[in-house]
């Protein structure tokens, strides 16, 4: 049913009967969404995820978790694994084609946007380039998801400066998506795990948020 409703729309659709099976064909063909459930044979929906988001060839493409549980947990999981959005069921379809859009549009900005004020931030250990969205520590290529860069470019391209949680949920995930703020500790965690000791450079300031210190 989904898949005819998103061949109405004019989207090519590919199903796959679990996650192992859905990653085989990922490896064969590009795509530009991908649409999760949580409960599936062989492999669920967060093990799927968390392989999607792990593998350099898929980690960019915007995931959506359709899916019968309701509990914050699963929600909060799925987003903390790189999820872009969650979407409960049942669901009429019109809603779920304008969600799919939606996040369409979303990460079609993103790639079009001009940088922000440089396009390669360099400092000592640490080139972040926006142009290719790779970071290199100690000149040595370190992947990182589209989230996870998108968190240190932002943070890096305005160093010194205090942002909040809910700042730079806004900035980073969109302000349409929802995504609690611990999805932003989980990230900053990721993100100070890659850079190693350069990690340091992404501050915790109590009780407000984060800031990004180019030399320390």
């Amino acid at each position: 049913m989904l898949a005819y409703n998103l061949t109405r729309e004019g989207f090519a659709t590919e199903t796959a009967a679990n996650g192992r099976e859905a990653l085989e064909k990922l490896e064969i063909a590009p795509v530009s969404l991908i649409i999760l459930d949580i409960m599936m044979p062989e492999m669920d929906g967060f093990e799927a995820c968390r392989a999607i988001r792990s593998n350099p060839k898929t980690a960019n493409i915007p995931v959506l978790f359709l899916t019968a549980r309701a509990g914050e947990v699963d929600q909060i999981v799925s987003l903390e694994l790189g999820a872009d959005d969650y979407v409960q069921k049942p669901v009429s379809p019109r809603i779920l084609v304008a969600r799919v859009k939606s996040l369409l549009r979303r990460f079609e900005r993103s790639e079009q946007a001009a940088p922000a004020e440089n396009e390669k931030i360099v400092s000592a250990g640490v080139k972040i380039d926006r142009s290719s969205y790779k970071v290199f520590v100690n000149d040595k290529e370190t992947f990182f998801p589209r989230k996870e860069f998108e968190l240190l470019y932002f943070l890096a391209a305005h160093p010194g400066r205090i942002y909040k949680r809910e700042v730079l949920l806004d900035e980073v995930w969109g302000r349409d998506t929802f995504v609690v703020e611990r999805t932003v500790d989980v990230h900053i965690f990721k993100v100070r795990e890659k850079l190693g000791n350069y990690g340091k450079r992404i501050e915790t300031v109590k009780g407000v948020g984060y800031r990004y210190i180019l030399e320390s």
